[in-house]
């Protein structure tokens, strides 16, 4: 009678305990450490600043550039060359897309296409695009005509390469299945080939987002009369560091953005991706 108990209580020991239930913090756990390391070095950087630690000829605070924000804001000023970086910006990143992708699948498609081309796209890749920029203002003049070719070639360069890879890293197993179907090149494009490659080319994507906001800046640094990068230049020669400051967070918040929206497109379409096992 006595054995009951012990058998009930070894299989008590032996069970796995439910599951807890996963709390506010652990669910939002990386978006409030994030947060709470924003707010401390804000914190510890308006305190230098309210102190007298910081030279505004060198350096501003955050509450110096909240205020400049409202009114660059209240102006209009910054509305109106925020839109003109984002107009050259938007342009050119599109023509990059549209060339690069297809460009991309032809290359890494066609293996004599891809041994021709190759040499030319390593060398390109490894030229140091920006002292390519004066003699680009010198074809395009200054405005946008620069600044929009300029985004298209820093952005260009990560979408071709990955869209290669993509291409060329297709599993050989899945290629070998659709072929002993009798599946037309063309089929196998459409239903191998694309979708497997689609991964690579939204991490293109989202690398050229980055290459070409800097690419949009720099032009505008250059030889530029309206936008964020000539707002941020005139800013550094007149020693304005509150606007200065201005147009740099604007810019990495704006990077922020895009690079969300890529991530979550990314990771929307990487189901497309054929599940080799």
């Amino acid at each position: 009678m006595s054995a009951a108990p012990l058998s009930s209580a070894s299989d008590n020991a032996g069970a796995v305990p439910p599951p807890r239930r996963a709390t506010f913090y652990h669910r939002h756990e990386s978006l409030l450490l994030g947060s709470a390391c924003l707010l401390v070095v804000l914190a510890i950087w308006q305190l230098c600043w309210s102190m007298g630690w910081i030279s505004p000829l060198f350096f501003s605070g955050p509450s110096a550039i909240a205020s400049k924000f409202v009114e660059l804001t209240a102006s209009g000023e910054l509305q109106s060359n925020a839109l003109f970086s984002g107009r050259n910006f938007l342009i050119g990143f599109v023509l990059a897309v549209v060339i690069s992708v297809p460009l991309g699948i032809v290359i890494g498609w066609y293996q004599r296409v891809n041994m021709a081309l190759n040499p030319l796209i390593n060398a390109f890749y490894a030229t140091p695009r920006i002292a390519l920029y004066p003699l680009i203002i010198i074809w395009f003049g200054i405005g946008s005509g620069s600044a929009i070719f300029i985004v298209f070639l820093a952005a260009s360069m990560p979408i071709l390469i990955n869209t290669i890879a993509g291409v060329r890293n297709i599993d050989a197993d899945l290629l070998r299945a659709a072929r002993a179907f009798c599946a037309t090149d063309r089929q196998i494009f459409r239903t191998v080939a694309l979708p497997y490659s689609v991964p690579f080319i939204l991490t293109g994507v989202r690398q050229a987002v980055a290459h070409g906001l800097i690419g949009v800046i720099i032009a505008e640094l250059f030889a530029g009369n309206q936008g964020i990068g000539f707002m941020i230049s005139y800013a550094g020669q007149t020693f304005a560091t509150d606007t200065l400051m201005v147009g740099v967070l604007v810019t990495a918040v704006a990077g922020m953005v895009l690079g969300w929206l890529t991530d979550r497109l990314q990771r929307y379409f990487q189901r497309w991706r054929p599940n080799a096992n």
